[in-house]
């Protein structure tokens, strides 16, 4: 399936669920000279100090979750949401159309040979899937998720179930995927970075 029109390159779309490996897959992609556009990092950048999402954040959230600095709270909002589904829909509602204009704005500049946006909730997200050539997701079995997670991020074996249970399940995301690099427990670096240059060859020929 291809949405050439969103973008001026071939894109891909890069996913998985939380600890399978987006970023060591992503950034061996970036040493390729693939352009490499993670939402989250953009996220985090309309969040940070005189961010641009932070005045609407202020506005429809309060002071609360707003830092001395200016940035947004994160522990705060990351508990609020994870609670609230209306709070979660209304945080989307402002940095989703930001996170697609700056999206843009990266893929006009774009040097690479193609595109790869990074989109933990690629899946879930539902307008991402229409906006990409294809679809990658890195893939492991919830039990390595949960034991990078906790180790990882210092969180317990519930906190990192919770997280996932909120995430799609492994079935969904691989029924959406054009291509899948598995990236389990017992996988060596070096035969995770051998399918990756593998799979960029590949999109090379795509592209």
């Amino acid at each position: 399936m291809t949405h050439q029109h969103t973008f001026n390159l071939f894109s891909i779309g890069l996913t998985g669920g939380i600890g399978c490996g987006k970023t060591a897959v992503a950034n061996r992609f970036a040493e390729h000279g693939v352009t490499v556009i993670d939402t989250d990092q953009i996220a985090h950048k309309l969040t940070a100090m005189d961010g641009i999402a932070m005045p609407s954040i202020a506005e429809h959230f309060g002071p609360d979750f707003i830092a001395s600095d200016g940035s947004l709270q994160r522990a705060q909002m990351r508990a609020e949401i994870f609670n609230n589904k209306q709070a979660k829909l209304r945080l989307e509602a402002i940095l989703h159309p930001l996170i697609r204009l700056e999206c843009e704005a990266a893929a006009r500049v774009a040097t690479g040979p193609y595109l790869m946006f990074v989109v933990p909730l690629l899946i879930e997200s539902g307008s991402w899937k229409d906006r990409v050539d294809r679809i990658l997701v890195v893939d492991c079995s919830p039990a390595t998720q949960i034991k990078r997670v906790m180790q990882r991020n210092g969180l317990t074996c519930e906190q990192a179930q919770a997280i996932m249970a909120h995430q799609a399940t492994r079935a969904t995301r691989l029924a959406y995927a054009d291509d899948v690099i598995s990236n389990q427990e017992d996988t060596p670096l070096i035969c995770l970075y051998n399918k990756v240059d593998a799979l960029h060859q590949y999109y090379l020929k795509l592209a």
